[in-house]
């Protein structure tokens, strides 16, 4: 179970259902890196992007060719302008050029106290060419306390400390934890650059070492893309983060919306077809393409491929299976089905399940609204009504008058609503199914396995959850949990491959929550 991270901040009141984001940094003439690209990955969220110009650059997918700074003073005009007219709900700061640049920028920030600030530190580009004069890093480190989050790569992240560029994955974390405790901060690192990694992928942490909070890690794993075309990935992470923590108030949820986003980016970066040298990431790869073909008749469906491993990569049967497997070995679920469980650990479940229902009805809400039938749209918003009229009237009646029952959520129901409602805000309806099927497909199964132990055992009524085991094995529930599958499958048929791959990591997390979630009272209650 990975670590609830706290934000470094509290999360903005008053946050518009659009968050209106401020990109200050240089601009690329080609489009892929820069304002540009900070315009693209801030829209790509759902927010509307501005922008402050902080420097030109003459630069194309094989390099930089020259810098132009303008006056700092200029800059600072550019800043008034935006500030006294438009709410701004969060700041994402880029290449900044020179020390006057940055004096200017850190004299605004003061004055005007943005809720959120995200810095990417860009010194050294991704082909190389530095992009930040070496008489202004001492500068740029004045920055840093006024940053929220910063998100260097691992050659700036070195160059921040004065230290050699980490050779690992465990190296480059503990740069990220001298850097935070260094400037009071929260700091992104990240995997994209190492060039070896046990396991073949390519994480990223949020690392934040404060004497209030302690040090505290949140490592989320994510896939590596073997592609050239990777110009401006850091100017999109940082944005996309600060756009999606506007949204959100929540920086490890923000970072499971993106990640799945900008490896759909790097995946698709070489439809776009742009220069010769390294090109730019597909910003808006997740939004509708032309139409695939349809599978031919026999292929299976989304969630029922082929089970054999390497068949199918996004199959998702065998990922359920997995998880089950997981569950039926928990102590809980043995203690449930046998009535041996201790009272307290199911009224720590049922507290925690009903705490969890209230936010999983608001998920299920936004699948209605984005669903594209009204079939579809009736059965997400019947679901919703459901989970606060049956399901938790049930937890309310078997809690009612019982001490000790948790009135907030533990960790695990935190992070699993944090991570559906980054689902939710993703924009698509794709991912949010998939990632609100497992809470219908493992209840269903488990409910089920459940049930049937408990006739087969004679249907004892002085068995003390035999309500719990007949309302998850009702039928209609598995009903539901057929349709909710089937629609599943119409979404991943309809999208493109990298929307089934955001679907299936999606799915994964959702699995692993669930998981946790059954095992929660024994660690917590």
């Amino acid at each position: 179970m990975q670590t609830v991270f706290p934000a470094a901040q509290a999360a903005p009141t008053g946050r518009a259902a659009i968050p209106r984001v401020l990109a200050i940094a240089g601009s690329d003439p080609s489009g892929g890196a820069g304002i540009q690209a900070d315009l693209k990955s801030i829209a790509a969220m759902g927010g509307y992007g501005m922008a402050a110009i902080t420097a030109l650059t003459a630069q194309n997918t094989r390099g930089v060719r020259s810098v132009h700074v303008p006056p700092a003073a200029f800059l600072t005009e550019q800043l008034d302008a935006i500030a006294e007219d438009i709410t701004i709900d969060a700041v994402k700061i880029g290449m900044l050029g020179d020390a006057g640049v940055i004096d200017a920028v850190r004299a605004w920030l003061e004055r005007t106290r943005p809720a959120v600030v995200v810095l990417d530190p860009v010194m050294v580009a991704t082909s190389g060419d530095r992009l930040l004069q070496e008489s202004a890093v001492a500068a740029l480190h004045t920055l840093l306390p006024l940053a929220d989050l910063v998100t260097p790569n691992l050659a700036e992240l070195a160059l921040l400390l004065d230290e050699p560029v980490a050779a690992g994955w465990a190296e480059a974390l503990e740069q990220g934890k001298r850097l935070s405790a260094l400037a009071g901060t929260t700091v992104l690192v990240k995997g994209g650059h190492l060039e070896e990694d046990a396991d073949g992928g390519c994480p990223d942490a949020l690392v934040n070492s404060s004497g209030l909070l302690g040090s505290e890690t949140v490592v989320v794993p994510g896939e590596r893309v073997d592609t050239r075309n990777s110009h401006g990935t850091g100017c999109s992470l940082s944005s996309a983060l600060a756009t999606a923590y506007a949204a959100g108030g929540d920086w490890e949820a923000a970072l499971r919306r993106v990640k799945p986003w900008l490896l759909g980016a790097l995946r698709e970066a070489g439809r776009l077809d742009v220069g010769t040298g390294n090109g730019p990431v597909h910003h808006f790869h997740h939004l509708a393409q032309p139409a695939e073909p349809a599978p031919a008749a026999g292929t299976g469906q989304f969630t029922d491929h082929l089970k054999e491993p390497g068949d199918f990569a996004t199959g998702l049967e065998p990922l359920a299976a997995e998880g089950l497997t997981e569950i039926y070995a928990l102590d809980f679920i043995r203690g449930l089905a046998d009535g041996t469980l201790p009272e307290h650990e199911f009224a720590y479940y049922l507290g925690q399940d009903a705490l969890y229902l209230n936010g999983y009805s608001r998920v299920l809400s936004r699948a209605a609204a984005l669903a594209p039938t009204e079939a579809e749209q009736l059965f997400w918003s019947r679901s919703a009504a459901q989970c606060l009229e049956v399901e938790s009237e049930l937890h309310r009646s078997w809690l009612a008058g019982r001490a000790g029952t948790p009135r907030r959520q533990g960790p695990v129901t935190k992070s699993y609503v944090d991570h559906l409602h980054a689902a939710s805000l993703a924009g698509s309806y794709g991912v949010l199914v998939a990632a609100a099927l497992p809470c219908f497909w493992l209840y269903a199964e488990v409910g089920a396995a459940l049930h049937a132990q408990f006739l087969a055992a004679g249907a004892d009524e002085a068995h003390p959850y035999a309500a719990w085991l007949r309302t998850y094995a009702d039928e209609a529930f598995a009903e539901s949990t057929r349709q909710a599958i089937r629609y599943t499958d119409a979404a991943a048929r309809r999208g493109s491959a990298a929307e089934r791959g955001a679907m299936t990591e999606a799915f994964v997390h959702s699995v692993r929550f669930e998981v946790d979630f059954f095992d929660a009272p024994r660690l917590h209650a």
